[in-house]
């Protein structure tokens, strides 16, 4: 949990804010070389150095939080490689902006991120655009569920957001083709029963929508 959200607020951080893009790319960095950082000067100040600890080999997750350190530094590449050479962002962009974000980092396979990112925009929503955003957030976490193995809790939230966004649609988005793609999904989860959820087949997540 504290290396999934410390990590989450500075990929966040780096679509608007320029140092934690750049503390975003110094953990890409150490994840690919820990000795990255030993010539590089000025350590950025939003590098999570608290979840570090120096070994002979240079810079390592911490011991007590070392067995996430693959899953960690692959959602720290996949935000990277989104970020990279991009203009920043708008701190607090209006929704239509804010949903393009989700849907890159959604393609990307980070559903906490997208949750996240679209979390503010459901708080202060009202009406059906409220329902629907939560629609959205409920996908995501669906598919994290998923990703974590919790068949339970994937099927819940993909059934439940899905319904939430089947005919729906926003900031000129339709979201049809979408929720059909996330109903698929959902069948898939169900059919899998007790089993694994490694038997899920990842290509039929569909694209997230991006208006026209």
């Amino acid at each position: 949990m504290p290396l999934r959200n410390r990590l989450t607020e500075l990929i966040l951080g780096a679509f608007h804010d320029e140092d934690a893009r750049r503390g975003l790319e110094a953990v890409t960095a150490v994840c690919d070389d820990p000795r990255a950082l030993e010539a590089a000067g000025r350590v950025p100040e939003s590098f999570p150095a608290d979840l570090f600890e120096r070994s002979r080999d240079g810079l390592a997750v911490k011991s007590g939080l070392r067995a996430h350190q693959p899953a960690f530094c692959e959602r720290a590449r996949q935000a990277w490689r989104l970020v990279c050479g991009q203009p920043l962002e708008p701190r607090d962009p209006p929704l239509g902006r804010a949903l393009y974000t989700a849907a890159c980092l959604f393609d990307a396979g980070l559903y906490f991120e997208m949750h996240e990112q679209l979390e503010p925009y459901w708080m202060r929503a009202e009406g059906a655009e409220r329902e629907i955003v939560q629609g959205l957030i409920q996908v995501a976490v669906g598919f994290q569920h998923l990703a974590n193995g919790n068949l339970d809790g994937a099927r819940l939230l993909l059934h439940d957001g899905c319904a939430r966004l089947l005919g729906r649609s926003l900031g000129g988005m339709d979201l049809e083709v979408f929720a059909q793609g996330v109903r698929r999904c959902w069948e898939e989860a169900v059919a899998l029963g007790a089993r694994d959820a490694g038997g899920f087949d990842w290509a039929a997540v569909p694209r997230f929508p991006r208006r026209d």
